[in-house]
């Protein structure tokens, strides 16, 4: 299937590369023997928990910022997320002095929210579902008149997020499988489109939890469904698919795994304890589905990206808690 007409190319995403690598980090690549054992082939480990504001949103919100005339956005700028583009956003505005005004659903992690206000960002909180955000967030475009910045339904935010692929293909001779999580899809369509323009024959796969299932469903849909009530722990992921990002997804990603809480809560347990390193419940998704067996690997290398590491420690708990067995 052709991708959209209106998706990034991929000179785009080598300009959007070049843009912001003076303020991103090209994060690292790990791995563990044991997790590679549990999994039954070699697992490596993108690690946008590493990045700045603590995950790869970072990346797209300044390719985005970066390319506006500054009369666009002298007022300033405006998004809804439920803390990771937050943040990034607000960082980013802070980094090119405007304002930034964000939307957060009032279920968000504490641990985002706090980190917003850190950058300068002024929140105000919603009802936690996708018209409620866009809502108050035309509602704030309106009466100030800044500039609103989509968290995934973007080109500049989708060639941003495909760095993280673009980096994969330059760390690696030959990556042989990409696995990201999926919320809005800014993440998982940037990286399918660096393995399409780039990669040698270089599949890349998604990662949903069961409770919040919306691309799969609407891959097998083939249409758009709505996202689903907020009720996985993966805070990250509860949104709905983006149009332009379902279009690049259906596409050029073969396939999406899906996997349940308790699954969600050990693969992350797995990672903080065998990788000594911090991961939300959203970048554990993909681990999570690994190990379930819905990815359709083929024996091959999987490169997983951990989206961030913004945990709410005051949770870790509740978290854990969802693991019945411990």
């Amino acid at each position: 299937m052709d991708l959209p007409a209106d998706a990034p190319n991929g000179e785009e995403l080598r300009e959007a590369r070049e843009r912001i690598a003076p303020w991103v980090h090209r994060t690292a690549l790990m791995s563990n023997a044991t997790i590679s054992r549990l999994v039954g082939t070699t697992v490596l480990f993108k690690c946008e928990n590493f990045q700045k504001v603590g995950a790869f949103k970072a990346r797209g919100a300044l390719n985005h910022l970066l390319q506006q005339p500054w009369e666009r956005i002298e007022k300033g700028v405006v998004t809804h997320s439920s803390g990771n583009h937050a943040q990034a956003v607000a960082w980013a505005a802070r980094l090119l002095k405007v304002p930034a005004r964000i939307v957060m659903p009032e279920n968000s992690a504490a641990v985002k929210v706090a980190a917003v206000r850190r950058y300068g960002g002024e929140i105000a909180f919603c009802e936690p579902n996708d018209e409620a955000r866009e809502t108050a967030a035309r509602k704030i475009v309106e009466e100030t008149q800044s500039h609103f910045v989509h968290p995934y339904d973007n080109r500049d935010i989708i060639a941003g997020q495909a760095s993280v692929g673009l980096e994969i293909v330059e760390q690696l001779d030959h990556p042989e499988l990409i696995l990201a999580p999926v919320g809005g899809g800014g993440l998982l369509s940037g990286c399918a489109l660096a393995a399409r323009y780039y990669g040698t024959d270089l599949p890349v796969w998604g990662a949903e939890p069961e409770l919040a299932s919306d691309a799969y469903q609407s891959l097998r849909e083939g249409r758009r469904q709505p996202a689903m009530p907020a009720k996985t722990v993966a805070d990250g992921l509860r949104t709905g698919l983006g149009e332009l990002n379902f279009g690049i997804i259906r596409s050029a990603v073969k396939g999406i795994g899906l996997c349940s809480e308790k699954s969600i809560v050990r693969a992350m347990r797995l990672i903080w304890e065998r990788m000594k390193i911090v991961v939300e419940p959203s970048a554990a998704v993909p681990l999570a589905a690994l190990l379930e067996g819905t990815i359709d690997r083929g024996g091959r290398q999987v490169i997983v990206v951990l989206s961030g590491g913004n945990v709410d420690l005051n949770r870790i708990p509740e978290i854990l808690a969802l693991d019945e067995d411990g």
